[in-house]
């Protein structure tokens, strides 16, 4: 919730940059929260004209692509010592358990865990540079590497932005629905509340004399 607080002082130029730039850091292989970021971004488009969901979810895809290639070149290049050192740095994220999950999810799934890796926390983090320490080829990493991107970056971004309208639209209608609710019973109640009195000044009434009294 802070986060979206924080993005609506921003213009909407920041925003796709900072969703690209976050996106892409976290693929490269930086422990990021770019999950909230996006999720927060799309949310606030769709309560906000400003920003464009199409150009929101084309930076949010770049980002993926091009820091997931990023991180295979760094990790094809840095090999084995680089996750070490990434493990001395963040051993939250890069612990030699966490490691060794994210291999055998390599060594079993190929290119799909690149492909699925986009959807989970963890191997999001892990898939270019794993991949990269792995040689996995070029080719299939890059098959995968955009299909993902484009699934998970630009399928988040549309289904957030339209469940945030549709979430907008039937608080509206609520509101409209607790507006006529206060009315109805506000009138049932002077109604009833009438009705009250005039029995209450039947009962008290005085009787009406009778002739000769």
């Amino acid at each position: 919730m802070h986060v979206q607080e924080w993005l609506e002082t921003v213009p909407a130029v920041a925003v796709y940059a900072l969703v690209g730039i976050v996106i892409g850091l976290e693929s490269l292989g930086i422990p990021l929260p770019g999950e909230i970021i996006l999720v927060s971004s799309a949310l606030l488009a769709s309560q906000h004209g400003d920003i464009d969901p199409v150009i929101l979810g084309a930076c949010a895809t770049a980002g993926a692509i091009i820091g997931d290639s990023i991180g295979y070149a760094i990790g094809r290049k840095g090999g084995r010592p680089l996750l070490a050192w990434l493990g001395g740095k963040f051993p939250r994220h890069f612990s030699e358990a966490h490691i060794a999950t994210a291999e055998r999810s390599f060594q079993k799934w190929g290119m799909w865990a690149v492909f699925f890796g986009r959807f989970v926390a963890l191997l999001r983090i892990f898939a270019g540079p794993l991949a990269g320490v792995l040689h996995m080829p070029y080719w299939k990493f890059l098959t995968a590497n955009v299909l993902g991107g484009i699934l998970w970056a630009g399928g988040t971004t549309a289904v957030i932005y339209y469940v945030g309208i549709v979430a907008e639209s039937w608080l509206k209608r609520f509101s409209w629905l607790g507006l006529v609710l206060a009315v109805l019973i506000g009138l049932t109640s002077m109604l009833v509340l009438k009705r009250k009195a005039k029995k209450t000044a039947a009962a008290t009434a005085p009787a009406p004399a009778t002739v000769g009294d």
